[in-house]
C-alpha cells in the first residue's frame, strides 16, 4: 500500500525502486495496471490474515497478544495509505483519524 500509494513522490525524489516499479518491469505493464495489481494483492493478503486468525491453528502457536499487534500494525499501515500517502503528507484523513483515537476516543461502556 505503501508503494501504490507513495510511488509518485518517492520517484520524483529519486527514491529506490518501489514494488509499483518492480511490478512495471517484470510483467511489462503501465503504471495504473501495477498498481491495480497491487491493490489487489493487497485485498487477497487480507483475506489470508482473516482466514488464519479465525480458523487457523496460528492462534494455538503463537501468543494472542503477539498476533494482535501483527494485526495492529497492517491495520496502521491501511490507515495512513488507503486515501494517499498519510503518512509523508499528513492531510484532514490522517490528523482527523488522530484526534478521534486519542484526543476524542468514544467511551465504551460494558
Amino acid at each position: 500500500m505503501d508503494d501504490v500509494a507513495s510511488h509518485k513522490f518517492e520517484q520524483e525524489r529519486g527514491h529506490c525502486a518501489s514494488a509499483v516499479e518492480c511490478y512495471m518491469r517484470e510483467y511489462v505493464v503501465s503504471k495504473e495496471e501495477a498498481s491495480i495489481e497491487l491493490k489487489k494483492q493487497v485485498e487477497n493478503a487480507w483475506k489470508d490474515i482473516n482466514q488464519e486468525l479465525i480458523f487457523s491453528e496460528i492462534s494455538k502457536v503463537f501468543p494472542g497478544p503477539v498476533l494482535t499487534r501483527i494485526l495492529n500494525l497492517t491495520r496502521v499501515i491501511v490507515f495512513f495509505y488507503k486515501n494517499g500517502d498519510g503518512y509523508t503528507h499528513v492531510g484532514k484523513h490522517t490528523k482527523d483519524g488522530i484526534i478521534s483515537l486519542l484526543i476524542d476516543p468514544i467511551a465504551v461502556s460494558y
